[in-house]
């Protein structure tokens, strides 16, 4: 007996000191971190980012609970804004936003971008899009294409406008709605005719748009190089480009979707903490928990880590100056209320 209470009495003591040589499970034991999130509830990121905070804490040292805290607005640009410079610097404070922030960036020329994408800590992103692709889908009983969007400038907004360039597509734009949820209802009451979203958010919050006897038809396919194996009579916008300067132009426009799903802690953030913030992010991802549940939500999970956005970052911003001329352009068209 007193061998065993011996026994129990040096593995205490092994965890205390053990507890106290972890300075990041310090930190994070009993800790909230806040997940913010640059859209309303309901829309593709919301439902990312909640299923990473249900499952996050479990492989940060320490064990904190992350909650998800919305903050919509300019297409997630408040989002990113508020994490580059007004969110606590300790680790304490997470974000997702769109996809096209890393390339709203590195262009510059927006007096409203407060952030520089190469300085934010990327922890990486749940999708790299090989799984999915980015439709153009409408319902086919209303007769002119106008389509639904959030902010101007947000990726909604974008790609109808590079459709419209690159392969000739013909549509009007109805941009300002809150956010995703609000999308769907106006398309549902016959505001507008369709959108441009996510194939993995359709299969989530709208299957029965996917019917082959449904009201939706899926038209056009952007950021695959490839036909998606579900949707093998939809062609690409690559296949549709007008030209090679057009095809150019839609593969420039595609690298963001790479890193489709972006997660990012502001830049400051003490290493031990970040390097344990971005392995927890890949750990969380090969879960076999974790992949379940995104299973049954029926979402792309291929993920990439920190290293491999900016990577992509890089690479957009060595793309030729022509074509980056172009991206600015259509970005103050957007915001032009286009």
């Amino acid at each position: 007996m007193l061998a065993r209470c011996a026994a129990a009495l040096v593995a205490a003591a092994l965890l205390v000191t053990a507890a106290r040589a972890d300075p990041v499970a310090n930190f994070y034991g009993g800790r909230q971190i806040n997940l913010i999130v640059g859209y309303g509830p309901g829309g593709g990121y919301d439902i990312y980012a909640r299923l990473l905070a249900r499952h996050l804490g479990r492989f940060i040292p320490g064990h904190p609970t992350v909650v998800v805290q919305n903050m919509p607005g300019a297409g997630s640009l408040r989002a990113v804004n508020y994490l580059y410079n007004v969110a606590p610097k300790d680790g304490s404070t997470l974000a997702m936003f769109a996809r096209n922030m890393p390339l709203i960036g590195v262009l510059g020329g927006n007096s409203n971008v407060a952030f520089d994408p190469r300085r934010l800590i990327w922890l990486g992103s749940s999708s790299s899009f090989v799984n999915d692709a980015y439709v153009l889908a409408r319902r086919h009983d209303l007769p002119p294409l106008v389509l639904g969007g959030t902010a101007e400038g947000a990726t909604g907004s974008d790609v109808p406008i590079i459709l419209r360039d690159t392969i000739g597509l013909h549509v009007k734009q109805v941009v300002g709605y809150p956010d995703s949820t609000a999308i769907y209802l106006a398309i549902e009451r016959g505001e507008v005719h369709g959108r441009t979203v996510d194939l993995s958010s359709i299969k989530s919050v709208k299957p029965e748009w996917l019917k082959p006897d449904g009201d939706y038809r899926v038209l056009v396919q952007f950021a695959r190089a490839t036909r998606h194996a579900e949707l093998a009579d939809v062609p690409t916008a690559r296949e549709l480009a007008k030209n090679e300067t057009a095809r150019a132009l839609i593969e420039l426009a595609e690298l963001p979707y790479t890193v489709s799903r972006p997660f990012a802690a502001p830049p400051g953030v003490p290493p031990a903490r970040a390097k344990a913030l971005q392995a927890a992010f890949l750990a969380a991802h090969r879960d076999p928990v974790y992949l379940e549940e995104a299973g049954k939500l029926g979402i792309d999970i291929s993920p990439v880590g920190g290293e491999e956005v900016l990577r992509a970052i890089d690479r957009i911003a060595a793309a030729p100056p022509d074509l980056l001329d172009y991206v600015r352009k259509l970005l103050a068209e957007t915001r032009g209320g286009r």
